[in-house]
């Protein structure tokens, strides 16, 4: 499937605490719940859990049956094993849905965007993961302590405003009714126009993503070359050694120098391509959605 047909994934603010978006990160099914208003369902409370035991228990003082107290005895141990795994499970899913709840304006889910938004969200989360992804950006060659920080945010804001366009753009189909009387349309239309210019600022923000993205992707192929030429240089000497001895010296000397002049190429070549990297970067970050 293209990964760009694929929803979103969960986009949480950047600037949340590390532990809390590990939290939040973890449990999207509660996100979700936290999102749709939804409750623990009580039922499930482990208390109740030793409502047969204790049922047991009093049959047992009751009528004095030794039967029904080692009944309450045996179920209640059981019971105990079962609290404690039940409990532990029960606790933290109500801790994390009340961290949901707190901090309910600080993450995205795919289904807080209408289709078009979700498509336009996958599209520049592909075009970061394929930067982060790189070697050169793993290698350090495109400013990737500026890229850690700065593109985690990009998306972020991204996201943000793309949620706020589908809640006006749902909001607007409500109000707007289908069929405008003769008239009316130049009434409505300055509304239209306002998030058709939104939806077109976001998608030239999410371009020069991808643009940023392709320009890192072409420097990662010229670097896997120029790796593999380093490699090869090492052994500059022997080749040229090789030619010196089997062939004329007038060829000789032009074979050597082929072979200083494609390294001297391939690296000029890798140096390009990194500053033309370093240039999308800058075109994308000197306007930063803020």
């Amino acid at each position: 499937m293209d990964p760009r047909a694929l929803p979103p994934r969960l986009v949480i603010d950047p600037s949340l605490h590390p532990e809390i978006s590990v939290e939040l990160r973890s449990s999207p099914h509660i996100l979700r719940m936290a999102r749709s208003g939804s409750r623990m369902d009580t039922t499930l409370n482990p208390a109740l859990l030793f409502v047969l035991p204790g049922f047991l228990l009093m049959l047992s003082v009751l009528t004095g049956n030794l039967l029904f107290y080692l009944a309450s005895v045996g179920s209640g141990l059981m019971v105990l094993i079962r609290w404690m795994a039940v409990d532990t499970s029960y606790r933290s899913t109500r801790r994390r849905l009340r961290l949901a709840r707190e901090h309910a304006n600080q993450y995205i889910l795919p289904e807080d965007l209408d289709r078009p938004c979700q498509m336009l969200l996958r599209r520049a989360q592909n075009a970061v993961e394929a930067i982060m992804g790189s070697q050169v950006h793993k290698a350090g060659l495109i400013d990737s302590i500026d890229n850690q920080v700065s593109l985690p945010e990009e998306i972020w804001q991204i996201s943000q405003r793309l949620r706020k366009l589908s809640s006006m753009h749902a909001e607007q189909g409500r109000i707007i009714p289908r069929e405008l009387p003769s008239g009316m349309e130049d009434a409505f239309k300055p509304y239209t126009t306002a998030l058709d210019a939104a939806w077109t600022s976001l998608s030239r923000r999410v371009r020069h993503l991808e643009k940023y993205a392709k320009q890192v992707l072409k420097a990662d192929k010229v670097y896997h070359a120029h790796l593999r030429l380093e490699a090869l240089a090492a052994k500059t000497p022997e080749y040229q050694q090789l030619i010196a001895e089997t062939v004329r010296d007038e060829l000789a000397h032009e074979r050597i120098r082929e072979l200083s002049d494609q390294a001297a190429h391939v690296r000029k070549l890798f140096e390009e391509s990194i500053l033309q990297a370093r240039q999308a970067a800058g075109e994308l970050l000197r306007s930063p959605l803020t």
